[in-house]
C-alpha cells in the first residue's frame, strides 16, 4: 500500500506482518534492519521509528518489526524469545537472497533479546557458505551474523545491567528493602523474564542468564556483539520508571556524566554523548557493592560503546520517557522524533 510520499508499507506473511519497503526499489535494498520491541510490546511499537527509517533511506534498507514475541510471550524469558527471533530472523533472509548486511534496533527487554539472539546467529563466512545450498550473501568479513555483514546494534533504554541493583527500577524508589523484595516476588508477575532481570534464575546450577552473556559461553555472545560496526546504546537520563540510567547506559554511578543542555539544536533532547573505546581492565571497582553488576559492567565495557543519553525532563509526558524515547505512541509520544533522528542520521548504511 502506497503513501502519498511513495513509500509503501508492505504486508507479508514471510516472517511477520510489518515488512516496510519502497516497492519500486526493494529490490536494490540490501540492509536488512530487524527492530525488537520491550516487555509485553508488539511490532505496533516501533512503526514510527520503521516508518521514519524507510523515508529516509528507501533504496537501502528492509525494516522488518518482529512479532515472534509478542505481548504475553516476552514473559518466556530472554533465552526462549531470542531463539524464537533468531528463527523467525533465519527465516526472513533465507527468503531474501540478496541481503548482504544486517542491523538490530532494540528496546527495553528487546536489547536482551537481541544480544541472545546475535549469539546464536554468529558464524564465520565459511559455516555459513557451507551451510547456504542457494543465494548469494557474500560479504568482505571474516565474522557474519548468519552471513550478513553486522553494521549497527543499537538498543534502547535497554537494561543491559539487570534490574537487581540500586535504583535500576526507579519506581521502586531506591530503597533497599524494597528492591530486596522485588526481586523476590518478580517472578510472579514477569515469570522468567522477571528472574533473567533480577540475575535470580539458576537454571541447571548455571550462573545468571546475563552474566553468561558478557561471555563465550553457551553460544559466542560477545564475540557476535563484537562483529557490529558499531554498538550504541540510547539511555534516559531520568524520568525512566521502568529502566534506570545507569543499567541502560552500562556505567557505573562514577561514570554517570553531567550535563546542562543540549547537544544539538537538530536534537533538543539529547544532552549528551560520548564514544567509549573498549577496556582491558578486568579488576572490579570498589564502589560498587553488588558483584554481579560489576561484572556484567566488566563484560559489555570490554567492546566500544556509543552512549547517547536522553532527557525529556522539559516534557509534560516525561514521566512516560521509557516509551517517548522510541515514540511507542506517536499521539502521545512525539517529543521523542529526534531522538528516531538522530539514530536514522547516524546509522551505517
Amino acid at each position: 500500500m502506497r503513501s502519498e510520499d511513495g513509500v509503501c508499507s508492505e504486508e507479508s506473511s514471510v516472517a511477520g506482518t510489518n515488512v516496510f519497503s519502497a516497492s519500486e526499489v526493494s529490490a536494490c535494498a540490501d540492509h536488512l534492519v530487524v527492530m525488537v520491541h520491550g516487555i509485553l510490546g508488539s511490532t505496533d511499537d516501533w512503526k514510527f521509528a520503521a516508518d521514519q527509517i524507510i523515508k529516509a533511506l528507501p533504496d537501502k534498507v528492509i525494516v522488518h518489526c518482529s512479532e515472534c514475541n509478542m505481548n504475553k510471550l516476552t514473559l518466556d524469558g530472554v533465552d526462549v524469545m531470542g531463539e524464537r527471533l533468531a528463527d523467525e530472523v533465519v527465516d526472513f533472509i533465507s527468503k531474501r537472497p540478496g541481503l548482504k548486511k544486517i542491523s538490530f534496533i532494540a528496546h527495553s527487554v528487546g536489547g536482551l533479546v537481541a544480544r541472545y539472539t546475535i549469539g546464536r546467529l554468529y558464524m564465520p563466512v565459511a559455516e555459513f557458505q557451507e551451510n547456504l545450498a542457494d543465494g548469494d550473501h557474500s560479504v568482505n568479513a571474516k565474522e557474519t551474523i548468519v552471513g550478513l555483514k553486522a553494521m549497527n546494534f543499537v538498543t534502547v533504554a535497554t537494561p543491559h545491567l539487570g534490574s537487581r541493583g540500586n535504583k535500576q527500577v526507579p519506581f521502586l524508589f531506591g530503597f533497599t528493602a524494597i528492591e530486596k523484595v522485588a526481586s523476590l516476588v518478580i517472578h510472579l508477575i514477569f515469570r522468567r523474564t522477571g528472574r533473567h532481570l533480577f540475575l535470580t534464575d539458576n537454571d541447571d546450577g548455571k550462573p545468571p542468564l546475563l552474566l553468561r552473556m558478557v561471555e563465550d559461553c553457551d553460544l559466542q555472545f560477545i564475540s557476535a556483539l563484537k562483529v557490529f560496526e558499531r554498538r550504541v546504546a540510547y539511555s534516559n537520563v531520568g524520568n525512566d520508571h521502568i529502566v534506570g540510567w545507569r543499567t541502560s547506559s552500562i556505567r557505573r554511578n562514577s561514570e554517570l556524566p553531567k550535563w546542562e543542555k543540549s547537544v544539538s539544536e537538530k536534537y533538543p533532547h539529547v544532552v549528551y554523548e560520548e564514544y567509549i573505546e573498549g577496556s582491558t581492565l578486568e579488576t572490579c571497582s570498589h564502589e560498587n557493592d553488588d558483584i554481579l553488576e560489576e561484572k556484567l559492567v566488566i563484560g559489555l565495557s570490554r567492546l566500544s560503546w556509543e552512549k547517547v543519553d536522553v532527557s525529556f525532563h522539559s516534557s509534560k509526558q516525561r514521566f512516560a520517557a521509557h516509551s517517548i524515547i522510541q515514540v511507542k505512541y506517536p499521539f502521545m509520544h512525539l517529543e521523542g522524533a529526534d531522538v528516531i533522528e538522530h539514530m536514522i542520521d547516524h546509522l551505517l548504511i
